[in-house]
């Protein structure tokens, strides 16, 4: 109702002059001045899946919100900085955010421009509209006014957003992991974080070493055979490698079916038992399983098991090589901890990402600033103190993040509902007056 817009815009009007005569006007470049803006609803930070579906849900409740968003698109991770031959590696019944399912004639595993489209087309039936090129420097709960300021740099304008509730929606995969290896500055071929790689068309004929046994490096080990390329695996740690799929059905929704009925030390048991006689025994390809079963990892470290697509076949033909850790790099060669010494024309760091919350966020409470993920773990990560929230870093996918946005939603719903009725109550003794 308007009235209502019109009472809580007088309610915190002389609140928020009082925020604009404190806030700086200076920034880095002399030319620019930080607009202060109130924002009614919640501020998100993120526009990937996880921001967009929280936006979602407050959207089909009523509350509007406003998303940032750092680059120029939507799911910039997907779009900028994934390999062409990606697909997701759930079933699309696992992946689809809230209030909205994936199209019908979509494959059981999408590729990646089929996701991309789907986000589009979800942020455009819930009338989501992220502000882009939009970087948050800094976000802070002021005690003396009740509200958050979360503060941007922009192309052309640098903006104070203050707010009652902020989310944050930056996700576990923010900022690219790079490992220091000593030589790193003597080689001279290419070293390039998979957020670099698209295909192997480029790397034909040549002999390129993979950093990174998980998902991304298998497959870009993968995508290199695929383009004749002479790929090695840099494998520095013990790994879970599963079927994609088992008895036709897929290993992830058949291990959350047995969940259902047996404790996870059971069914590890029962996927390893089917695993080695699909996959027989990965170690002794260079690839060893930790003492715990993939499931218990996964709920304990955050660590996912590789779900096989491929590569493991062209392991045991010969075609991709593996090794231990690297020690260093030369000119043209890497020497790896074993002492064997292999030369390649290019390095490809699959070394996954990191959270960049402890950069900007200045609350201690709900995120730890060692690894910025929230102290809590799933399912009680999602709320902090002082009207802050996260969705996205439950380690448990898009699903998780789903489940995280719907309480979030629901959440702040309560206060929005709280609210109005304050407003209808202090509308209705003014008209009688």
């Amino acid at each position: 109702m308007e009235f209502l817009k019109e009472l809580e815009g007088k309610r915190f009007h002389d609140r928020l002059n009082e925020i604009k005569m404190t806030t700086t006007t200076t920034t880095a470049t002399p030319m620019k001045k930080r607009r202060s803006v109130w924002v009614s609803g919640p501020v998100i930070v993120g526009a990937g899946p996880s921001g967009l579906a929280v936006g979602a849900c407050l959207q089909e409740k009523g509350i509007s919100s406003v998303i940032l968003e750092r680059a120029n698109c939507i799911a910039s991770l997907w779009q900028l900085k994934t390999y062409d031959r990606l697909r997701l590696h759930l079933p699309k019944k696992f992946c689809e955010l809230p209030l909205m399912p994936f199209p019908a004639h979509f494959p059981t595993y999408p590729m990646k421009q089929q996701f991309v489209s789907y986000l589009e087309d979800y942020a455009a039936k819930f009338n989501l509209n992220p502000q882009f090129n939009e970087t948050v420097v800094s976000a802070e709960f002021d005690k003396t006014v009740g509200f958050w300021r979360v503060k941007t740099n922009g192309l052309k304008e640098d903006f104070e957003y203050i707010c009652r509730w902020l989310i944050v929606a930056t996700g576990e995969n923010a900022e690219e992991v790079v490992p220091e290896i000593e030589g790193s500055d003597e080689f001279v071929g290419p070293i390039v974080h998979t957020s670099l790689y698209k295909s192997g068309k480029i790397y034909s004929g040549k002999k390129v070493l993979v950093v990174g046994c998980g998902n991304s490096g298998m497959e870009v080990c993968l995508d290199l055979c695929n383009y004749n390329a002479m790929p090695s695996l840099v494998v520095r740690d013990t790994v879970h490698v599963l079927p994609r799929e088992l008895m036709g059905k897929s290993t992830f929704g058949l291990s959350m079916w047995l969940l259902k009925w047996l404790p996870v030390r059971i069914v590890d048991r029962l996927l390893l038992v089917l695993t080695w006689l699909i996959l027989g025994n990965t170690s002794q390809i260079g690839l060893s399983r930790p003492d715990l079963g993939p499931l218990e990892l996964k709920g304990i470290t955050g660590k996912t098991p590789v779900l096989d697509v491929g590569t493991l076949a062209k392991i045991r033909a010969g075609d991709i090589k593996v090794y231990p850790s690297v020690k260093r790099l030369t000119r043209t060669s890497v020497e790896f901890i074993d002492g064997r010494m292999e030369d390649f024309d290019a390095i490809i760091m699959a070394t996954g990402y990191k959270s960049n919350v402890p950069c900007w966020l200045k609350d201690k409470d709900l995120f730890s600033e060692k690894n910025g993920l929230p102290w809590k773990p799933f399912p009680n990560g999602w709320k902090g103190e002082n009207g802050l929230y996260s969705v996205g870093f439950t380690k448990k996918g898009l699903l998780g993040s789903s489940m995280d946005a719907r309480k979030i939603a629901q959440d702040i719903e309560e206060y929005w509902k709280a609210d109005e009725l304050k407003h209808l109550c202090t509308f209705t003794r003014h008209s009688q007056l």
